[in-house]
């Protein structure tokens, strides 16, 4: 198979992965209610499985370097794909916590697993390209996932877990047989050795290896910029349920149109940053109009008026994760990628369990809080994308 009819395949397995995995996030909800649990058990089961998937990331992104990334794209979607059926068949908040932990447990493999098998595999002229496709493809495909997820969920709300199963198997074995090997595969490791890699807060100890001020900051950006978007969205799902009596369709169609303006903005406004712009500086436009739309939805009433700025917000989220993705790709030396890739997986997942927790618990005290916080922490991401502009133009003087 040629080198770009490869790379095809895989962004095309990795469309129908990100929809697969999204079937279930609809239907949540749903769940939630049918079993009487408490409403924060919304942001608290995300933040269950973001936990484990920080703690494994860098421990997936070093890992790779001796099983390959085709292996571990194997074993995490697998491993994926149990933890949902899991999760779809609990009755409990503890039997849904320990669900969404274990799959934690796989989908830092998966998303380090993407990261570092483009940038491994791709031709240098193509890695900032492919890095993006990665990323637009993870914001479109899942809207569309989610609008999939809830018209199965009008049917039934198991189905949407068993079909995402089955899609995660088949998923699978597709990566496996379409993914070249990367990374250093002939390499032995020792048993003890492999026991150190393991332990995930060796692995963020050894980020020191290539942590700089620059890297701090852009890892900030990535942190507040996810802790805002995985709170919004968490709180913005829960409330068209509870608070407008929407059901799980109404939610995937919204997301669908999400999903477009996420395509459209990624495939022009995206590829035209990285490539015609500053991208310091637009990082700071991005976080700014992020913030924006996030203000207007907590003081619009109107709902009409409430989604167009929820999908403004969405959109602005979608554009700046490939330009930060490739800001982060950019600066990392080409013998650390692995590890620079799986901690900028984990700051991401840091970010998201700040942000499920909080929208979670507060979304009870007044059920537009989550917004506000969103706008708030949007607006300390964009003094941190401020200071990183403001430092690489010092460092630059030197």
């Amino acid at each position: 198979m040629k080198y770009k009819t490869r790379f095809m395949a895989f962004f095309g397995t990795m469309i129908l992965f990100q929809l697969a995995a999204n079937f279930a996030h609809p239907v949540t909800p749903t769940v939630i209610q049918e079993l009487n649990l408490n409403d924060y058990m919304f942001g608290l089961a995300l933040a269950a499985m973001m936990l484990t998937n920080f703690l494994m990331s860098p421990f997936w992104g070093k890992i790779n370097v001796y099983i390959s990334s085709r292996v571990s794209l194997l074993i995490g979607c697998c491993g994926y794909g149990i933890a949902q059926v899991w999760f779809g068949y609990a009755t409990t908040e503890l039997q849904i916590i320990l669900a969404r932990m274990f799959a934690g447990l796989f989908t830092g493999g998966i998303f380090v697993s993407f990261l570092t098998y483009v940038v491994n595999v791709s031709k240098p002229e193509d890695q900032a390209k492919y890095l993006t496709y990665s990323a637009t493809i993870q914001s479109v495909a899942s809207a569309f996932g989610y609008m999939i997820g809830g018209f199965i969920g009008e049917y039934s709300v198991k189905a949407a877990f068993l079909i995402q199963a089955g899609t995660l198997f088949v998923v699978a074995i597709l990566f496996f047989v379409i993914c070249l090997p990367d990374g250093q595969t002939g390499v032995k490791v020792s048993a003890k050795k492999l026991a150190k890699e393991a332990n995930p807060f060796q692995a963020f100890l050894d980020s020191g290896k290539f942590m700089t001020i620059g890297f701090a900051m852009l890892f900030a950006v990535n942190v507040l910029i996810n802790f805002a978007n995985t709170g919004f969205d968490q709180a913005f799902n829960y409330y068209l349920k509870d608070q407008l009596g929407l059901t799980s369709s109404y939610n995937g169609i919204i997301k669908a149109a999400v999903g477009f303006v996420s395509f459209i903005s990624n495939m022009t406004l995206c590829i035209w940053i990285i490539k015609k712009t500053n991208t310091k500086k637009s990082m700071v436009v991005l976080v700014s109009v992020c913030a924006a739309a996030a203000l207007g939805t907590t003081v619009m009433g109107n709902i009409g008026i409430f989604i167009a700025l929820s999908v403004l917000v969405y959109a602005g989220y979608s554009v700046s994760i490939p330009v930060l993705q490739n800001m982060v790709a950019a600066q990392a030396d080409s013998a650390q990628k692995n590890l620079v890739m799986g901690f900028f997986n984990a700051t991401k997942s840091l970010g998201s369990i700040a942000g499920s927790l909080i929208a979670g618990f507060i979304y009870s005290v007044h059920a537009k809080l989550p917004f506000a916080i969103t706008f708030a922490i949007y607006t300390v991401g964009i003094a941190a994308a401020m200071g990183y502009l403001l430092y690489s133009k010092k460092t630059a003087k030197r």
